[in-house]
């Protein structure tokens, strides 16, 4: 009898023969003594006392799990004052709190898409994204990243009546930011919607962290959707869309990962409202894990890595191959930093990197250890190198 889990075992034999088998490493309570450079709390927000003290405050009154869907029982109160004032910070009209980003994405283009709609999507946007693509029912048009002729050519010569030209704001590998202002233009042009996920650009792009929809000063336009996640600068958990009250009514109504999803736990929404205020409060993290990323590049470079410019806190060093990444990724735990390691099909073939991510309370002293371990990762790979720069050599 033919055994149905072998094909099983021969793909995850070549998983591992091409540098791409994943594993999980659960993180202790007590840490490992790694400093982060691989998480996305880019303000340093999942530890603060604000953000735990809400949390616990909101597990003992409303209990561990939301109990349901938000059309029975999974909306509070909670939910209501995060959706407002979500709205409000980003100046926009109305909001609608999801349990996750990737649902908050599958949501938006699994109830505006459909076999009358075309959506034109960068090649470069989040697997959320591309899964909700899929889901849509609608054509799909994929242009070259960030390439703007190419998006435009895909709505000009379109049959379908509708469009959605979908977009992340910063990618989440490369860290550069998407076109967003001449991208609605051409959408404006075509009679389109568009649809921008700030999963990397909440909290850290922008005035106040605002965004790159409001950096664009496209705050509140009824054709512009925002999709965010309230997991990275936020430190919490869960999703939102931003959006026109008439397209947030059409998500409560259709969108099925919103009506047969369990509601965002009450603690997870309660850290995410008081992180947003800690942000609204503090309008210069924003300014610090930007600055943070840009001295993180420059140290990169300083040790002879290819590093991309970071428009927000995510930066990667381009390696190659997935064994000289994950090889890669070794040296700079030996030199007390954690950092992401991305290998196909997270990033395309000869692409893989090392990931790293600035927080807004990064110190000189990490920095020091990150321009280190930069070394370290060079030395392994056989660089002549300058001289550590004195701050780091200390």
């Amino acid at each position: 009898m033919t055994d149905p889990l072998q094909r099983f075992r021969d793909a995850a034999a070549v998983r591992g023969f091409n540098g791409v088998t994943r594993a999980l490493r659960p993180r202790q309570a007590a840490g490992d003594g790694l400093i982060d450079f691989a998480s996305n709390d880019y303000l340093g927000l999942s530890k603060d006392p604000r953000v735990l003290s809400a949390a616990a405050a909101a597990t003992l009154v409303w209990g561990a799990g939301s109990t349901g869907s938000r059309l029975v029982t999974g909306s509070t109160t909670l939910h209501a004052d995060l959706e407002k004032e979500l709205a409000s910070f980003l100046h926009a009209p109305a909001s609608l709190v999801f349990s996750s980003g990737y649902l908050a994405n599958l949501g938006v283009l699994g109830a505006l898409g459909g076999p009358d709609v075309l959506i034109v999507s960068d090649e470069g946007n989040h697997a959320s994204i591309i899964d909700a693509c899929r889901l849509s029912r609608s054509r799909v048009a994929v242009y070259a990243h960030r390439d703007l002729a190419a998006a435009e050519r895909a709505l000009a010569l379109r049959d379908e009546p509708h469009a959605i030209l979908v977009t992340d704001a910063v990618f989440s590998v490369d860290g550069d930011l998407a076109p967003v202002k001449e991208l609605y233009a051409m959408t404006r042009r075509y009679g389109a919607l568009l649809a921008v996920d700030e999963a990397h650009s909440l909290g850290v792009v922008g005035e106040g962290g605002r965004g790159a929809v409001h950096a664009a000063g496209l705050s509140g336009q009824p054709d512009v959707i925002r999709t965010v996640t309230l997991s990275k600068a936020l430190g919490s958990q869960g999703g939102a869309v931003i959006a026109d009250p008439q397209v947030i009514a059409t998500l409560v109504d259709t969108a099925r990962p919103f009506i047969f999803d369990t509601g965002l736990a009450p603690a997870a929404t309660a850290a995410a409202l008081t992180a947003l205020r800690v942000l609204a409060a503090s309008p210069d993290l924003a300014v610090q894990a930007r600055a943070r990323a840009a001295e993180l590049a420059w140290l990169a470079r300083q040790a002879g890595l290819t590093v991309n410019r970071p428009d927000a806190a995510v930066l990667s060093v381009t390696l190659g191959d997935p064994h000289s990444a994950l090889s890669a990724q070794q040296v700079a735990a030996g030199a007390g930093i954690r950092v992401g390691c991305f290998r196909p099909p997270s990033v395309p073939e000869n692409r893989s990197c090392l990931r790293l991510t600035a927080r807004a309370d990064l110190t000189e002293g990490q920095l020091s250890m990150a321009a280190r371990a930069f070394h370290a990762v060079a030395r392994s790979r056989g660089y002549s190198l300058p001289a550590l720069p004195p701050s780091a050599a200390r």
